[in-house]
């Protein structure tokens, strides 16, 4: 039976929805790229992952919903736990993961060719929710004013999304993310490609998210960590080992006090 999409005015949020990993490795092929990490992320709250290229992070954040598990020859171990529930649980759909926990690439993706009304729309015929069209029309607006878009779109959203600039692009993305109602939005370095003005525009989204939806993010830089998150993340791989978390806190203590001199040495520029 196809579920039938809530009425999209706005209604409290449900209690945040925490994702707990544990004990999660990860390999490609016969090389394992994660040992056994653990990372609470809290509900409602910004984690942001931080650490040098190649340790593992963007893995990790594939872990999260699934993802992984479509590269050929991945594979992966332990458990990740979205409110008390295991995303790998054999009896629990694949789409439920993915239309729960949404996720925003480096790259913006929106699909070029089709209006920013139906981007922000497309998720809904992916995960089988109905609407009618004044519930569409209000969950288009709900959602790009979410994502800082409205005001510049509102008179041109039969347009095509490709039109847009790089930064409009991805707040168009994180709309379309939004549309499904997801409790989790991972977000891998979604302003590395971006110019100063859209990144701070994209960091007030962030802000303005967080208090109904948890956020994960992928970030290398550190200004950017120490601004947007509550959490931050630690991960090294040396040497040619996996990928671990070094420390994981309070962004304050992370960068201000952190316990590794290693995690001391990264934040403050010494390496990386």
């Amino acid at each position: 039976m196809t579920a039938v999409l809530p009425h999209p005015h706005p209604v409290p949020p449900a209690a945040h929805a925490s994702i707990d990993a544990r004990e999660v490795s990860a390999w490609f092929g016969e090389r394992k790229v994660l040992d056994r990490v653990s990372l609470l992320m809290p509900g409602g709250s910004v984690t942001a992952l931080i650490g040098p290229s190649g340790c593992g992070k963007s893995t990790f954040l594939r872990t999260l919903n699934r993802m992984h598990e479509l590269i050929p020859g991945a594979s992966l171990a332990g458990e990740v736990l979205l409110s008390g529930a295991d995303i790998y649980d054999p009896a629990r759909k694949l789409t439920d993961a993915r239309k729960q926990i949404g996720m925003v690439f480096q790259k913006p993706n929106p699909f070029p060719a089709m209006s920013i009304y139906d981007n922000v729309v497309a998720g809904l015929k992916l995960t089988g929710l109905k609407a009618t069209r004044t519930e569409r029309d209000d969950l288009v607006e709900q959602c790009l004013a979410k994502a800082g878009l409205w005001v510049e779109v509102r008179d041109r959203l039969r347009q095509p999304g490709g039109a847009l600039s790089g930064g409009q692009q991805q707040r168009l993305c994180i709309a379309r993310s939004l549309a499904v109602r997801p409790k989790v939005l991972l977000m891998d370095e979604p302003c590395s490609a971006l110019d100063p003005t859209s990144t701070r525009r994209i960091e007030q989204t962030i802000a303005e998210l967080a208090h109904e939806v948890t956020i994960v993010i992928v970030t290398h830089n550190m200004q950017q960590a120490a601004r947007v998150s509550q959490q931050c993340a630690f991960f090294l791989a040396e040497q040619g080992t996996p990928g671990v978390i070094v420390e994981a806190g309070p962004t304050t203590q992370i960068f201000g006090a952190p316990v590794d001199q290693r995690t001391a040495d990264y934040v403050h520029g010494r390496f990386g």
